[in-house]
């Protein structure tokens, strides 16, 4: 059965997941805002089979002020939050960013290019009461084998190292992940970036449907596909609600206050 979850596409993303079960508490109906004075909102996570991991650190960023530096070196870890969230009550999440480099063989369409100097995930936790007789039966191998359930769905939004005709892609190893490019290539290398997203509007498009009622961040910076290098600098990340009301007015019922 592990071969079958590997080919399925579900290990990598259910070795993150597994982290965001045990580490994440339940708080859907608050905003959330981190500057990364500290590393108190987050915990570390690795991948099986991948020795070398990302250094993620706290201090001074370039141009002054806190945050938070990822190096990475023919390597990959990130960190994950430790609160969960309810996409229909904070659908808005923006962050600013800045990488030094992108990589030489970055691809976001190959698994061996499938590497970026910095990643903001965001983790839908999978609701057996909402899938089909297929996906139940993958999800019950999954949670057979490692007494949990690995997430319904992934949205990555990427700084990619090379241009793509399409903003929205399927990770090079499961359909249930699809790859937003926020940025690409080495034009704006160096430079501090605001990014701003509707979380409810992007899965809609990703995945033409409504998103599971609770979800987790993740950041990630990882080289162990291409066997390169890369710096990458956050200077806060933030879940608000959203400026206008939802097209689903009550959202899933079971995600609801």
């Amino acid at each position: 059965m592990t071969r079958f979850l590997y080919r399925a596409g579900f290990m990598p993303l259910f070795q993150l997941f597994l982290h965001a079960v045990t580490c994440a508490i339940a708080d859907d109906s608050m905003a959330f805002h981190d500057d990364f004075d500290s590393l108190k909102n987050w915990r570390p996570f690795a991948f099986e089979k991948v020795e070398k991991h990302t250094s993620y650190t706290t201090g001074v960023l370039p141009d002054g002020g806190m945050g938070l530096k990822a190096e990475t070196r023919q390597s990959a870890s990130g960190l994950i939050c430790t609160r969960s969230f309810n996409p229909f009550e904070t659908p808005v999440l923006s962050w600013r960013w800045r990488v030094e480099n992108v990589f030489k063989n970055g691809d976001a369409t190959r698994k061996d290019g499938d590497d970026y100097p910095l990643r903001v995930y965001v983790l839908f936790h999978y609701d057996p009461q909402k899938s089909g007789a297929a996906q139940k039966l993958k999800y019950l191998l999954a949670r057979k084998i490692h007494g949990e359930y690995p997430p319904d769905s992934v949205l990555n939004y990427i700084w990619a190292s090379r241009k793509h005709s399409e903003r929205i892609l399927s990770s090079p190893y499961t359909d249930r992940s699809r790859m937003i490019i926020m940025r690409a290539g080495a034009e704006d290398i160096g430079r501090w970036l605001d990014e701003k997203v509707n979380l409810l509007d992007d899965y809609r498009t990703a995945f033409a449907g409504e998103p599971p009622a609770r979800a987790t961040l993740a950041i990630m910076s990882d080289s162990d596909n291409t066997g390169e290098a890369a710096v990458a600098y956050l200077d806060y990340i933030t879940l608000l609600p959203d400026e206008k009301p939802s097209s689903v007015v009550d959202g899933p019922a079971e995600g609801r206050k």
